[in-house]
């Protein structure tokens, strides 16, 4: 159940960007936010990488767009492209996706290099799914700002 609302939720912020150009991808809410869809695309390839790759594979991984583990640092897309983006992202959603399912048990442990603490693999994936929901909200009514294209 786990593996199936993550992947509807990873689906969920790959439609919401579907068919837009780099620039559309790139189009801010309003300000003073810099929130944009490639943003939060960037943003959840950093949050897929911190979660699953740092926490059971290699806990000194360095993020996607940051040297200094600055999960801001995913959010400024001035200079990105979607090709560069959804490359990064798909890449380590394959790479979560293949740490669990590799997994023994949801109970197996890794750790959390920013807690400094030992956390079970069912606590990230319920991490990530919270993170996409939260963040597809947020991809709603941005695709809505482009083009004003609702709904799942």
């Amino acid at each position: 159940m786990l593996r199936a609302f993550l992947d509807y939720h990873r689906a969920t912020l790959a439609m919401k960007c579907e068919g837009l150009t780099d620039e559309e991808l790139r189009q801010q809410s309003m300000p003073p936010s810099t929130l944009s869809l490639l943003g939060l695309v960037r943003h959840m390839a950093e949050v897929e990488r911190a979660w699953f790759r740092r926490v059971f594979e290699d806990n000194d991984a360095r993020l996607v767009w940051s040297d200094e583990i600055d999960f801001q640092a995913a959010y400024d897309a001035s200079a990105s492209t979607g090709g560069e983006a959804f490359a990064a992202w798909e890449a380590e959603v394959e790479t979560s996706r293949r740490i669990e399912q590799e997994a023994d048990s949801l109970d197996q442990a890794g750790h959390q290099p920013r807690w400094g603490e030992e956390v079970s693999l069912r606590m990230v994936m319920m991490h990530v799914l919270l993170e996409y929901g939260r963040h597809n909200g947020h991809a709603d009514l941005l695709r809505e700002g482009v083009d004003g294209t609702t709904g799942a």
